[in-house]
């Protein structure tokens, strides 16, 4: 995915075009692959990214509203990765998300966790060798422990952590490539650390880039007994020209499901979207169509320009496949809303 810097401005860009406002551009473990989507919901839960505080709360509702009434129960945000302080939950934006958590049982939150702070402050190599060795050694179990227990605290025992997503990348200070061995230990320590906390029933999603990258992905997995999901960020860009070579190359769409099944876990889609090819409805009915074969716990497309359909005027037909596809009676989605030009 687009960095927290990267996205940001990309949300302030489809904010813009929009109309919207910017908003400050017990111990033991959930069951490993467990069925339920989230409190006693099954099935895939839908998703999106909107924003990363209480407006993405408020757009959850009204893009429900222009997909005909389709729930939404996959509540997808990130925690800044700049500061500890941050990444042990500090964002009021939080209670939002713990309001709309609690409103249906059935709903599923969804959070993405950096590993460590200065996660986009373009780290050397070597410097991220030091602090990954550090993080396997127990240095900065506290503040996931800190994290763990603010979630309990706002009633968010059931989060989903995307810990140390695309880890296989060249980018986030978190990345694996400098030393996989000390970052598959200090990814035993942080799930250990918050499964420590009394009342947490997290799932860990384990969640790289689709194809060859920094580092195969498989290098980086750290165990069956410290991921609960086989998750996947996929967009519509190369590596992969067709969504045909998306599923078949190297450490692609086909290889994560295999691989999801080989270690008996479901598979989710924390992050897709359009990028390189443009509107391209074709990727995104067959990317659609792979969800619904597939049936992940859940997918959450990344909803801003150049990615998203909804907050995003760029892509007007693959936003029309994504609202027939999912939308549930088509005379509601002549009439449902959008965000304004």
């Amino acid at each position: 995915m687009p960095g927290r810097g990267r996205w940001m401005a990309g949300f302030c860009i489809a904010a813009a075009v929009a109309g919207l406002p910017a908003g400050g551009c017990a111990h033991a473990p959930a069951p490993h692959g467990a069925a339920s989507a989230g409190g006693s919901g099954t099935g895939t839960a839908i998703g999106a990214y909107l924003h990363y505080g209480s407006p993405g709360v408020d757009r959850m509702r009204e893009l429900s509203r222009w997909l005909g009434g389709t729930e939404l129960r996959a509540g997808h945000t990130y925690l800044p990765g700049d500061t500890w302080a941050n990444i042990e939950g500090a964002p009021d934006s939080l209670l939002s998300w713990a309001r709309w958590r609690k409103e249906r049982s059935d709903r599923l939150f969804v959070l993405n966790v950096p590993m460590l702070e200065g996660n986009e402050a373009g780290v050397p190599d070597e410097r991220v060798a030091e602090l990954l060795r550090a993080g396997a050694q127990g240095r900065y179990d506290q503040h996931f422990r800190r994290l763990a227990e603010r979630l309990v605290g706002l009633g968010l025992p059931d989060t989903v952590i995307v810990l140390g997503w695309e880890m296989n990348g060249y980018d986030y200070t978190h990345r694996c490539r400098p030393d996989p061995e000390n970052w598959k230990r200090y990814w035993r320590r942080i799930v250990d650390a918050m499964r420590s906390v009394e009342g947490g029933r997290f799932r860990f999603d384990f969640a790289p880039d689709r194809g060859p990258d920094a580092i195969p992905w498989t290098a980086c997995y750290p165990g069956d007994d410290v991921v609960d999901v086989m998750g996947m960020d996929s967009y519509d860009q190369p590596p992969g020209d067709t969504f045909d070579e998306q599923v078949t190359q190297p450490y692609g769409l086909q290889q994560q499901v295999d691989f999801a099944k080989a270690h008996g876990k479901r598979i989710s889609y924390p992050e897709w979207g359009l990028f390189r090819h443009g509107d391209n409805p074709e990727y995104m009915r067959r990317m659609l169509a792979w969800i619904a074969e597939h049936k992940p716990l859940y997918h959450s497309i990344t909803d801003y320009c150049p990615h998203g359909v909804w907050q995003c005027s760029e892509n007007p037909r693959s936003a029309q496949v994504f609202r027939e596809f999912l939308a549930p009676e088509r005379d509601s989605r002549r009439t449902a809303p959008r965000p304004r030009p």
